[in-house]
């Protein structure tokens, strides 16, 4: 056992990527023609994305990182959205003016709903289990049954249905209209338009905060963000942000909203409970999408014109990491189970993983190098290892041990059958 466990070596980055990096890109899946929108269904593991021009839909294995399969849509797919109640996906095709509904067990096709002229933006409301689809061309929005994917009525909006966010404290809808400078409220329950909210030029983006219970709308043309009350559905305030303000998303851990500002390329931040401006962080060029990681309170920046994501700290806001991606990187998933972020890439046909560890030390990974097996690596909690590997984890007397739950120790690490690393856990 002696000979077989210590004559091999290891490259350190196989046994143990998690300890040693805080972020990083783990691989590069390839799709069809121009990725456009992503979801992520926690209840099968896996990410959806919509193929604008090839009219698919690229279904990928969120353990693996392999491609399930590839379902066929009506023109143009442009949005989707996940529904845990049904486990189901929905799909809007904005030149086919439907939705399919996609089971999230079999990735089947369930059935396929008329709705208005080019939609192109879904949420779902999950009090009612209800899904909106707002459709830009004929100015209005689809209310579909999330149990029998048939619709229950048609709300007329004015105009440009671009946005739409659920209020689950009050069970509302709301829809950011880009051509009508505001934002129409609908009860989730009845349907019916409870108010239209005049917010700044150009509504681009919604978001809700669920502390405060407030909305945020970022106005694309006035470079401002519009906060109303979600109990009153009043205008509390309007912010100045950037020039062109995109996307948005909101931080829970420090109640935090961030707006990415497409041509002024910053991100506004945002306190949660006075609405004013804590500060402004250059990030790249064209910052085009955001998304919030509630397991390590960090914010996701995709910068278009840079091939880019930038990584900002949730609690100092500081930029602690860049990562390179495809090129053109829009949309997020993120996979809270394995703590994965996708983003596409529209123009090079792809979707970039990146992996991000939780023990917050940020260092770049380390090359892949050869180390004599009595170099340990020294741990505390639990053991990480390489996925897709066959891993056993022996102690010091050669009895097989389970890596999550070792006592302070001396152990050697077995991968595909042969011994390849000796570690130490201080505590």
């Amino acid at each position: 056992m002696y000979d077989r466990r210590y004559s091999l070596i290891m490259c350190f980055v196989l046994v143990m990527p998690a300890l040693l990096s805080a972020q990083w890109l783990e691989t590069t899946i390839s799709v069809s023609g121009d990725p456009w929108a992503l979801c992520w269904n926690t209840t099968s593991k896996k990410v959806y994305c919509a193929n604008w021009y090839s009219d698919n839909v690229t279904v990928i294995n969120g353990v693996t990182n392999a491609v399930i399969t590839t379902i066929t849509t009506n023109r143009f797919p442009s949005s989707l959205c996940w529904n845990a109640t049904g486990n189901k996906v929905y799909c809007t095709s904005a030149w086919g003016d439907n939705i399919m509904v996609i089971d999230g067990m079999t990735d089947s096709v369930i059935t396929t709903v008329a709705v208005g002229n080019v939609p192109g933006v879904l949420c779902w409301n999950v009090t009612s289990n209800k899904v909106y689809c707002g459709n830009f061309g004929s100015n209005n929005v689809t209310v579909i049954d999330g149990m029998t994917d048939s619709v229950i009525t048609t709300i007329a909006v004015v105009d440009t249905p671009l946005a739409l966010c659920w209020n689950a404290t009050g069970n509302k809808v709301y829809c950011g209209n880009y051509r009508g400078n505001n934002v129409t409220v609908i009860d989730g329950v009845t349907d019916s338009v409870i108010s239209t909210v005049a917010v700044g030029d150009m509504p681009r983006a919604l978001c809700w905060n669920a502390i405060g219970n407030k909305i945020y709308c970022s106005n694309y043309g006035s470079g401002d963000v519009t906060i109303i009350d979600g109990m009153t559905d009043s205008v509390i305030t309007t912010v100045a942000a950037g020039d062109l303000t995109r996307d948005l998303c909101w931080s829970a851990t420090n109640n935090k909203v961030y707006c990415c500002n497409e041509y002024s390329d910053n991100v506004t931040v945002i306190d949660g409970v006075t609405d004013a401006v804590i500060t402004t962080l250059p990030v790249g060029d064209s910052p085009h999408s955001l998304f919030w990681n509630a397991t390590n309170n960090k914010v996701y920046c995709s910068n278009r014109h840079n091939d880019n994501v930038m990584i900002i700290d949730g609690a100092t806001d500081t930029v602690i990491k860049t990562i390179a991606v495809g090129n053109s990187p829009g949309a997020f998933a993120w996979n809270d189970i394995y703590n994965r972020t996708y983003v596409i890439n529209r123009y090079d046909s792809s979707i970039s993983v990146i992996r991000d560890s939780l023990t917050g030390i940020d260092e770049d990974k380390i090359a892949e190098v050869s180390v004599p097996w009595y170099v340990p690596v020294v741990f505390c909690g639990s053991l990480q290892l390489p996925e897709g590997k066959k891993c056993k984890v022996f102690d010091i007397t050669g009895r097989s041990v389970e890596p999550r739950n070792i006592a302070p120790g001396i152990y050697f690490v077995e991968m595909d059958s042969r011994i390849v690393r000796k570690v130490v856990k201080i505590r």
